[in-house]
Order: structure tokens, then sequence, then C-alpha cells
């Protein structure tokens, strides 16, 4: 062995012997960085904001989840930085002893963190993109597929890599600083084998937290809509989010008081004493941890929730469709009527059961404008009535009739608006009008609401008196002027390939003044050049804003098919291209539900095998005391479980509530649809899915612990002593 003659050969030398400590820190902090990457590279990806919406709902839960997964690898870093330095300070504190500069020290230490840093940032930086690559491509191969699913990054998103990357090295030197900083040697050498209890926890912090928990999911949840309703007022983000916080303090009053004092029956207070003193000596830790945990299990599953809700909703819509083909469009434009499709479906060997077009007109509608005004703290509005506020579309009673089999008879001067099959969904509708006015001919006629009807697939339209509707449509442009088609088929499951066709035949007829979103209104459009203005939804305007464009070569993407104003509804291609189409919004949430299933397994795994190194000789020394292997199994068992269970529990529990919260405020009136009621099954069966997995890595670590410990896996017991092994050696 080469002799030590330098402080450097010394150093090198204590490095080596303790290389698991680096190696646990290098690896905590490549881990954090390439999580991250990964995150922000999917997050920032052409490929992804083509698909979700600026300012969308989508958009705001994908950055919700992001905060918190860096939230919880910036506290796992911290954390490991914590961790290396008290194992570390045992030999400084020696070096200290026996004369050695802090200079020195710093010097070293600097020169360790320097190449920990670098590399371990500098790898998961790099290999983060490649890792987001590598998921999508395997959700590409096994699962779905489309023209919109390959994926490109924008260099940019690796901004955001970077900034985390840096905060974990300018974490590690102020961390290493306070360390050095330290003159009493004696607090440095016994760091190592501090503890860090929790001081005392009433008995009250249970149920306190829980209402706190729930009290502040709900007020998060409703407040942005009490501002924007009562308020007239759109609070920032950070405004809102302030309100989630007594969700926060709620959770960590709720791990506190299961780590000291549980939940079980008084009496059996001695039963786990030993497991429970020593999760209470690594109380602040263990919570801190705890707590991580729990949100980043909320978070993955309000990712992994979207997939199944979705498509469980999708399906219970589409089976309960009353009608197999529908599609409309504007009268100036030439598309398939009834003796062209029935010659399509006789191509395809399609019986066609029941056919009903009618005819139907966009009047201008009367309703409250809101106009905006920018304020420091977010945008403020003020209402004002206008007689012309946009367009809707406008069926006569017999049309009405005659497309949905109802029989409805309004009086004179009356109009009802149309709402879903479930009487809900307000928002989609147009609401109450009271003026009507023929964009063509000027002439006006005043409403009054009727009770509204329910026909999910005319939502937003609107019914008339056919006296009224004859009168008011009289002399109306054809751009004003829609067909409406609904037909059956004998054999629904057997006519994709005729859907298909007739789709195609329908986009191919359409010119390219009907390349409009949905969110295009013509009503509107002629008000803004009747007044000079730009309209804000004008193709270029939308494409600017970031809403993107109709393109009919793109008209099997999701964009086109979600977004097009005259996309037709076909029963059969909407069930069998809905994974398709919906593909990249589906294989993006499920992506960042396994992002952070993977934190919470390494953070778990992490702090469990810490409890191992850090509670060795607290087990070796309960062997030398005669403790039965059951015994120590049973400890083991103790500490691991609740490391898994408690944020398992708490962090399923607040984000299901969460989760039904929002389900259940979705409808007017409150309450939960047969659709969702079905998603929230699916949903049911995916937490069961996931506890499944994280049981799996808790029975997995266990036995790594146990391992660790010096006590081996036995049939039954769980562990038994292994005689003649350091527990610190093995762990080792």
């Amino acid at each position: 062995m080469k002799p030590l003659t330098t402080f450097s050969d010394v150093y090198a030398a204590l490095r080596r012997k303790n290389r698991g400590q680096y190696g646990l820190l290098a690896g905590c902090c490549f881990f954090s960085v390439l999580l991250i990457t990964a995150y922000a590279c999917m997050m920032r990806a052409p490929t992804i904001l083509t698909i979700l919406p600026e300012g969308g709902d989508s958009r705001k839960q994908v950055m919700m989840v992001f905060v918190l997964a860096v939230i919880g690898c910036a506290v796992f870093t911290t954390y490991a930085a914590g961790l290396f330095f008290r194992q570390k300070a045992h030999e400084t504190g020696v070096l200290l002893a026996l004369g050695a500069a802090r200079g020195q020290l710093t010097r070293e230490l600097g020169k360790e963190l320097t190449v920990i840093a670098v590399l371990s940032c500098a790898a998961g930086a790099a290999l983060g993109a490649p890792l987001a690559w590598g998921i999508w491509q395997l959700f590409r191969i096994f699962l779905v597929d489309s023209q919109e699913m390959p994926l490109a990054f924008d260099w940019q998103s690796y901004l955001l890599a970077l900034a985390f990357a840096g905060y974990v090295a300018a974490m590690l030197f102020v961390t290493a600083a306070r360390f050095i900083r330290r003159t009493n040697i004696i607090d440095i050498v016994q760091q190592a084998h501090r503890s860090e209890p929790i001081r005392e926890v009433k008995r009250w912090y249970g149920p306190v937290g829980i209402g706190l928990a729930v009290t502040g999911a709900a007020a998060g949840y409703l407040m942005p809509s009490f501002f924007v309703r009562v308020l007239h007022w759109y609070a920032p983000g950070a405004i809102t989010a302030v309100f989630y916080l007594p969700a926060l303090v709620g959770l960590y009053m709720i791990l506190l008081h299961t780590v000291v004092n549980g939940w079980g029956i008084h009496k059996k207070r001695y039963k786990n004493i030993i497991a429970t003193s020593m999760m209470k000596f690594q109380g602040r830790q263990t919570v801190r941890n705890m707590l991580v945990m729990a949100l980043l299990i909320g978070g993955a599953y309000f990712a992994s929730f979207y997939a199944p809700m979705l498509s469980t909703s999708a399906e219970v819509s589409f089976a309960a469709r009353p009608v197999d083909f529908a599609y409309h469009w504007r009268a100036d434009q030439t598309l398939p009527d009834q003796a062209e499709v029935q010659a399509l479906a006789d191509q395809y060997d399609v019986h066609i059961t029941s056919w009903a077009q009618q005819k139907a007109a966009v009047f201008g509608a009367d309703g409250m404008r809101s106009i905006e005004t920018e304020t420091a703290l977010g945008a403020t509005y003020t209402t004002e009535y206008a007689q012309i506020l946009d367009g809707a579309t406008f069926f006569s009673e017999s049309a009405y009739n005659a497309l949905t089999g109802q029989q409805i008879d309004l009086a004179p001067g009356f109009c009802a608006n149309v709402l879903d099959d479930e009487g809900g969904s307000d928002y989609l509708s147009g609401g109450d009008v009271t003026h009507l006015t023929n964009m063509t001919t000027g002439m006006a006629l005043d409403v009054t609401p009727a009770e509204p009807l329910c026909y999910t697939m005319l939502l937003g339209c609107y019914v008339l008196d056919d006296a009224d509707y004859a009168l008011l449509s009289a002399g109306l442009d054809d751009i004003y002027r829609e067909t409406y088609v609904f037909f059956n088929v004998a054999d629904v499951q057997a006519s994709y390939p005729f859907a298909d066709a007739l789709f195609d035949r329908i986009v191919d007829c359409s010119s390219p003044a009907v390349a409009v979103g949905d969110y295009y209104d013509d009503v509107a459009a002629a008000l803004a050049a009747q007044a000079g203005q730009t309209y804000e939804f004008s193709p270029e305007e939308a494409a600017a804003r970031g809403l993107g464009t109709i393109d009919y070569a793109d008209r099997d993407t999701s964009g086109f098919r979600n977004y097009w104003k005259y996309m037709p509804q076909f029963r059969i291609l909407d069930q069998n291209d809905f994974v398709t189409t919906m593909a990249v919004f589906l294989m993006l949430f499920l992506f960042i539900a396994l992002i952070c299933f993977a934190a919470v397994v390494v953070i778990a795994f992490t702090r469990c095998m810490t409890i191992a190194l850090v509670n060795a000789q607290v087990y070796d020394d309960l062997r030398h005391l005669g403790a039965s292997n059951r015994y120590l199994s049973g400890a083991v068992r103790g500490q691991i479980s609740r490391v898994f269970l408690v944020p398992a529990v708490a962090g399923t529990g607040l984000i299901w509530l969460f989760y039904l919260l929002i389900m259940y405020c979705n409808s007017t009136p409150y309450g939960f649809t047969p659709s969702e009621l079905a998603g929230l099954g699916a949903c049911a069966a995916m937490v069961a899915g996931g506890s499944a997995a994280l049981y799996l890595v808790y029975r997995i670590t266990r036995a790594r612990v146990c391992r660790a410990l010096g006590i081996s896996p036995v049939r039954r017991s769980g562990c038994s002593a292994q005689s003649g092994v350091s527990a610190r050696r093995a762990y080792r």
C-alpha cells in the first residue's frame, strides 16, 4: 500500500473508505436533475405545446405538477446533502482535532463537491432528454402512435434544467460552507449521532390537520371562481395558490401526528415502542420526506387520472348518443347530400335505416359583454349589455322535433336553449337570450327564455316557435344558414370504413372559408368588420395567439378533430380513433405520472436505507440483548411501512377528495353525472394499480433494509438474524 505522505492522500483514503456516502449524494443529485430535465424537455417540447392550448387547463395542470416535482426534488437533494455531511462529520472532526487547518478541509471538500456537482448534474441534464425521448418511443411502440406523436425538443427547455442544476450545486456549496464554519469540534464529532426528535405533538394535531387539509383544498379550488364571479377579478396564480397553503399545513400536521402519536388505540402505545421511538428520534427528516412523498404521490395520481377519466367519459358519451352519424354545413358549401351519402353507403355495404335533414339559422344574440382592465394585481372587469353580442344557432321547433324525435311546442315569443342530456353543461350553452337580430336584414325580435331542452347532439343551440323562426330568418344570407343531417345505420360496428370515407368526403368538399375553429363566430366577425377592427379569432389572429390553425391536410390530428367548427360526429369514427386522436394528451399525463412515481420510489428507498444506516447500532444492541428474529423483523417492518404507508394514504386520500370536489362542481346543478361516475370508477382502478406497485417496492425495500442490518429474509417471519456479519459492514 502506498504510504500516505500528504493531507490530500489521507483525505483520498478516507474518501475511498466511505465511497458509499459519495455515491449516495451523487446518485441523489443525478436522479433529481435527470427527472426535472426530462419533465422540462417534455413540458416545453413543440410537440406538446402545439396540442395544449395556450392558457388552457391542461397546461395549468402540467405546470402545477411540475412545480410539485421541483419542490420534491429540491427537498430531496437538500436532505441528501444534509445526510452526507452528517456522516462526514465524524472524520472531519477528528481531522480538525489532529491539527488539520480549516483551509485544507475547505479546499479538499470543495474539490469533492465540484466533481460531484459537475458530473452528477451534467450527467442528469445530458440524459434527461434521451430519457424523455426513450419513454415516449416506448409509448409509441406499445400503447399508441399517431402523426402527432413524433417528439421534438426545444433547447430553451434546458434553461429550466440548468436553473435546477444551479440550485443543486449552490445548495451543496452553501451547506458545505455552513458545515466548515462550525467551531466546536465536539459538536462536529457528535453530529452524526445527534438525533432530530420532534417536539411534543398534541393528539389534536390529527383531526385539526385533516380539517385544514380538506379546507385548504376546497378553498384553493373554489376561491378563483369566487374572485371571478363575485369580485370580478382575475387574480394572479400566485394569489390563488396561497389558499392551498392550509392544505399543506394540514398535511404536515397529519404526518406529525402519525409519526409521533399514531392513530391506534391508546392502550397499544407500547406494542411497537422500539420502532416508534426510532422514528421519533429521526422525526424531522422523516416527516419532511413523508411530506414530499405525499405531494408527489398526489401529483402522480392527479396526472394519471386524466387518461381513465377522459377515456371512460368519452366512451360513455359515445355509447349514449341517440344518432350514429351527424354532420352540418354552412349553406354556401356543397357537401354530400342524401343521394351521395346513400351511394357511398352502398359502396361499403352499409344500410342506412333513418335520415333526418333540417335547416338552421345563425342570428345575432344579446348578452353581457366583459370589459377588462389590467391592474398590478391582475385584471378586473365590468359588464355591459349588448343587443348583439355574438352569434348562435337557432332551429324552428318542427326542425328540432324532426332531428331529435322529441315533441315540443313553444309558444310564440319564447326561446329555449339546449343543454346536454343530463341537464348540465350550462357553461357550454349560450345561456338565456332575449333579443335576436337578423344580421342581413337587421330585423330584430324580442323573446322570452323558456325551460331549457336537453339533447347533447345539439348542445349550445336554441329553438324558436315556427312562426318566429320563419319571420326572423327571411332574407338571411347563406353564410348565416346551416343544414344539419342525422342518420342511423343497421350495423354501426361494421361501418367504420364508410364513416372514414364520408369524413374525408366532407373535408374535401369544404372550402377554405370554413376552415375555422369552433371558437370562430360569424356574427362577431361581421361586427368587428363593421367597426373597422380586427376580429380576435380570425384564422390569422388565432394562429398569432397560439390557438392554432385549421388545415385540411391535418384532418387526422387532435387539433383538427377537436376544434374544427364543422367536425362531424360519427359514433364509430370517434370510438375507434379516440385514442389516436387524443394520443399526445394521454401519453403526456402518463409520462408525468411515471416521473412523479419514480421520484417517490427513489426518495422512499433512500430514506429507508438511511434508517438502516442510522439505526444499525440499535439493532445490533437489540440482537445482543436477546431480541428474537420476529421482534427484529417487526421493528424493521414498523419503520419501513410507515415511510411508505403514511404518505401513500395521505397523498392518495387528499388528491382523491380533491378530484371528487372537482367532479362535483363540474356540473350544473352540482353533482356527479353517469359518465363522471364511470370515470371515477376507472380512476379508482388506477389507484389500486398504483398502490399495488408501491407495495411491491415496499417489499423489495424492506428486504434490502433487512440485509443492510444483517437480517436475512425467511419465510413468514420476514427476517432472521445473520450471524457473524456486522450491520454497518453489510450496509456499506
